[in-house]
């Protein structure tokens, strides 16, 4: 059995599933009880279990993954909410100090069970700091686990997957997408596998890398390419950021010999910048043109008149699309 169901809605299934699951599952976070979430992705779930296992937290995210913390060393399994990515920044010295380092500084003793969800990424017309893309802060850290679900079915399935995980992952849930779109998702628990990306769309001419909100629009201008010009793009959806897929990645470049990443987070020092480096590490001598990257700006995410001007646009998109095939 399946329903049609969003991308928040796929996410407070997963983690009403692993509450009724495993009673060791414990939600904390700023509005997430009475409120359901900014963004309703608990909702209903306090009344359902409780303020034990459901507990709003006072605004203080170095405390909420302090706390977070001290359960997972003690036999709990938090899963703690950071309102906006951006506002993770308070807690960064407990994240990567403590919750990344806690399993090798212990030898091994003090696992970490811990999933951090939060929303992420620009598109939904909020201030800056309600719509960073800082994935590569995280993805730098040795110890954390980084997952970007990119639709509704993956949301659920690597949620699940998150949460039973031993080791802490960081959970990143494009805001632009909470809404977007429905999808079928089957009823019951269900894993996606951490680590492992996904061909949503095969194609000769060119590998177009992207994940999160951007994946819906690098797929928008592949099918648009083929029916226009002809042009097929093998399409990889990430999913998870860290560990990377590196077969997925190097096999599709081997296939087409051109490479195309798309991200919404700013160029420099981007994860784009390391697939790159893979690419030329691995599959160098497949290669038959130059690879593109098509990120945001280097500035910060702009106010709302300019938003959609930051992020990659169809247009950005194809045109180096078609600069990369036609090389």
């Amino acid at each position: 059995m399946s329903r049609m169901l969003n991308l928040v809605q796929a996410i407070n299934e997963a983690l009403d599933l692993k509450l009724a699951d495993d009673p060791r599952v414990v939600l904390l976070g700023e509005d997430i009880g009475k409120n359901g979430g900014v963004f309703r992705a608990t909702d209903g779930l306090l009344e359902k279990y409780g303020e034990e296992r459901v507990i709003d937290t006072p605004l203080a995210e170095s405390a909420i993954i302090g706390t977070s913390i001290g359960m997972a060393v003690n036999g709990l399994i938090p899963v703690p909410e950071i309102q906006f990515l951006a506002f993770i920044f308070p807690a960064l010295d407990q994240l990567f100090s403590h919750v990344a380092r806690m399993r090798y500084r212990s030898q091994g003793q003090f696992p970490v069970p811990m999933t951090i969800r939060t929303p992420y990424g620009a598109g939904i017309h909020g201030p800056e700091l309600h719509a960073e893309s800082v994935e590569s802060f995280f993805a730098h850290t040795p110890g954390l686990k980084v997952v970007v679900p990119s639709g509704p079915y993956d949301a659920k399935g690597l949620l699940i997957s998150a949460i039973e995980d031993p080791d802490p992952v960081v959970f990143l849930e494009p805001t632009k997408l909470y809404r977007a779109f429905r999808e079928e998702v089957p009823e019951g628990l269900y894993r996606v596998p951490i680590g492992k990306a996904k061909r949503v769309r095969e194609g000769e001419d060119v590998s177009v890398f992207a994940w999160g909100s951007m994946l819906r629009t690098a797929l928008k201008v592949a099918e648009a390419l083929e029916r226009e010009r002809g042009f097929t793009c093998d399409v990889i959806d990430l999913r998870t950021l860290y560990p990377l897929d590196r077969d997925a990645i190097v096999e599709s470049v081997q296939k087409t010999g051109r490479a195309v990443v798309v991200h919404e987070a700013h160029k420099t020092a981007g994860l784009g910048a390391e697939i790159v480096s893979l690419i030329n590490e691995e599959a160098l001598l497949y290669l038959r043109a130059p690879i593109k990257r098509i990120a945001g700006f280097d500035v910060p995410v702009p106010f709302f008149a300019l938003e959609d001007e930051y992020m990659p646009t169809e247009a950005r998109i194809r045109a180096g699309i078609e600069e990369t095939i036609t090389f």
